[in-house]
């Protein structure tokens, strides 16, 4: 008889082995696999959406596995980024629980690893009803296994990563931020204005990729923050209903390039504005309109900071006068 060769796609009902991402479940299907890594990497995308940001702004570096060296590869990379990105992990190695006791580690109690996936090919022979031919099918079946960040391990230190730049103020950028109208709470790996504490929260100035990403953030969230009810008290639900947050974050990345024109960092900010604001196209769409008002309350957010600017620095005058 003759053996042809024959490939397969990845069975969808295939079984997985490994564990989930938080707690083991061997037995799933393939497409709880998908929907799970799906959701994970959709929820760190709506993370950073709120934050004015791309996403991956804060990974200086491909996540790598220790004990092999080699970087990680296609959607491990989203999910190993976005698992750093939530849970404010610093080191770009990962391991997996063998491989980290293997090296003299130990995974710190309580902690909770990152499910990874990879697809194993398998053959089998078959005979083909047909033709009464023996194939040979081949195909590969969708896996997982567990990964935890250095970070979340003890006993093993990591080597030197190279550091990034020394972080170089930018004056004038300082200056607007001294007059933000919501105080501004530096630490943690959040950006965001919380209209309830009235309060701007943002990162280090080291986790950014660059001065110019630090200050685009902070000029960001300082727009929504003129928008409090106290404020310009900017609300837009009657108009926009659901689709009001969307408007928003448009007055928001807008006011935020208007800031930058004026600190002449708008060249090497230009990219980012237009990634971000293209996420908001379907409001866009709906009301062709959408953009002129969005433009024009940015420009009213713009007016109030500047004037806010100036007060300070009248302040300031009047006090070195006294």
């Amino acid at each position: 008889m003759k053996t042809r060769e024959h490939k397969q796609a990845a069975d969808p009902k295939g079984k997985t082995e490994g564990s989930g991402f938080n707690n083991p479940q061997v037995g799933q299907t393939t497409p709880d696999i998908h929907q799970a890594i799906t959701d994970q990497i959709l929820a760190a995308m709506e993370q950073a959406r709120s934050t004015g940001r791309r996403l991956w702004d804060s990974q200086p570096s491909l996540p790598l596995n220790l004990a092999t060296g080699k970087p990680y590869s296609g959607v491990n990379v989203l999910i190993l980024w976005s698992a750093s990105l939530s849970h404010g992990y610093h080191s770009p190695y990962w391991l997996t629980f063998k491989q980290a006791a293997d090296m003299g580690g130990q995974v710190k109690k309580g902690e909770h690893g990152t499910r990874c996936v990879f697809y194993k090919p398998w053959e089998s022979q078959e005979t083909n009803k047909d033709t009464g031919e023996t194939e040979t099918v081949k195909g590969a079946v969708l896996k997982s296994f567990t990964a935890f960040n250095l970070d979340q391990i003890d006993g093993i230190q990591g080597p030197a990563t190279e550091a990034r730049p020394a972080f170089h103020a930018i004056e004038d950028a300082e200056r607007i931020m001294s007059a933000s109208p919501a105080p501004i709470k530096i630490g943690g790996t959040q950006a965001c204005y919380i209209p309830g504490r009235d309060e701007i929260h943002l990162p280090s100035r080291e986790a950014f990729i660059n001065p110019e990403a630090f200050y685009s953030t902070a000029l960001h969230e300082m727009t929504h923050s003129t928008g409090h009810k106290s404020r310009l008290d900017r609300d837009f639900s009657g108009r926009f209903g659901t689709e009001s947050y969307a408007f928003e974050e448009l007055i928001a990345e807008l006011g935020s390039a208007f800031l930058n024109a004026d600190l002449g960092i708008i060249g090497s900010t230009l990219q980012d504005h237009a990634d971000y604001l293209s996420n908001w196209i379907k409001i866009l769409q709906n009301d062709k309109k959408a953009i002129l008002t969005a433009a024009a309350q940015a420009s009213r957010a713009h007016g109030f900071i500047k004037g806010l600017i100036a007060d300070q620095e009248r302040a300031e005058h009047q006090e070195a006068a006294a």
